[in-house]
């Protein structure tokens, strides 16, 4: 059995998001895929509802690269499942296992190398999930299983109940969105950074437990993408001086200021540029000293005490 790759390793800590490309030509999927590839990307994130229609988004990518078993073996391939568009979430058994043998038929595979419950499910029954981690395990179909945007306190009861253990969480995270990282610095103040929306240092917390961060959304902000933005002109000028410092695109900075994190952080990229995704894999070779990781946190409106 192939080992789960997942954190640092001797590549980027890059994700190939495939989330938009459900509409995408044969070409364009390839295009973008060998883009990554090249790069030294080998980590591509899926999820049953990406696409508009259900396991759209895997169909496409299977259909456009038609990958032989050996190919297949060299990736790895990440999807979610829980969300019920227009119904909220659901961890039940049997919703689980349905949605993971449609994302095998829809893969054109035989195994997930991850599957991560995405989002919580207020009504999930562990004893459910359990069930349904263990029947996938053990019949090959699943080889390692992760959570998205859970607390602490989730992931630890979710871990009562299964066997396997939690091997990655999926977080939004970005310079403009960082609550798991800005709350711990500006703790013990009075400003509204210091408030705690994660359940209690949910980034030290998954260090701990030898749970791989993944960050999505990684250039978003509250208006959209910062990168180049009018609304951002001072984390701009920071970003555009770093990247000419660094002779790199200014996205390598923003990447680079994630993965510079010792958390050993993944930056999941859901673009479908090839040259953007390139772009962003330099990222993970920048070696940002404190003063500028911390003047780009500054820059992007946090504080330091």
């Amino acid at each position: 059995m192939k080992r789960i790759t997942i954190g640092a390793g001797t590549g980027p800590n890059i994700v190939a998001g495939m989330m938009r490309i459900a509409e995408m030509s044969d070409d364009a999927v390839r295009k973008l895929v060998g883009s990554a590839r090249d790069a030294g990307i080998d980590f591509f994130d899926h999820a049953d509802i990406y696409g508009g229609a259900l396991h759209a988004s895997e169909r496409r990518f299977a259909e456009a690269m038609a990958l032989t078993p050996s190919e297949r073996e060299q990736i790895t391939l990440q999807t979610k499942a829980g969300i019920v568009p227009g119904a909220g979430y659901d961890f039940s058994y049997e919703h689980l296992v349905s949605s993971v043998e449609g994302s095998l038929q829809a893969l054109g595979t035989d195994y997930i190398d991850i599957l991560l419950l995405h989002r919580p499910d207020a009504l999930m029954e562990p004893n459910e999930v359990a069930r349904a981690f263990d029947d996938l395990y053990d019949s090959g179909k699943v080889r390692a299983f992760g959570v998205s945007n859970h607390t602490p306190r989730q992931i630890e009861y979710l871990s009562r109940w299964i066997r396997r253990p939690i091997v990655a969480n999926q977080l939004q995270l970005s310079l403009l969105h960082a609550p798991i990282i800005a709350q711990a610095v500006a703790m013990n103040t009075r400003y509204d950074q210091a408030v705690d929306r994660d359940g209690g240092g949910i980034l030290e917390y998954c260090r701990d437990e030898n749970i791989t961060v993944q960050a999505w959304s990684p250039m978003q902000g509250p208006n959209g993408v910062f990168l180049g933005s009018d609304a951002h002109p001072e984390l701009n000028a920071v970003i555009d001086r770093l990247a000419a410092k660094y002779d790199v695109p200014p996205i390598a900075i923003a990447t680079g200021w994630i993965t510079r994190h010792p958390a050993n952080i993944q930056v999941v990229m859901g673009t479908t540029s090839p040259q953007r995704i390139a772009d962003a894999a330099l990222g993970s070779e920048i070696p940002l000293t404190r003063a500028e990781w911390y003047e780009l946190f500054t820059a992007a409106g946090h504080v330091v005490p």
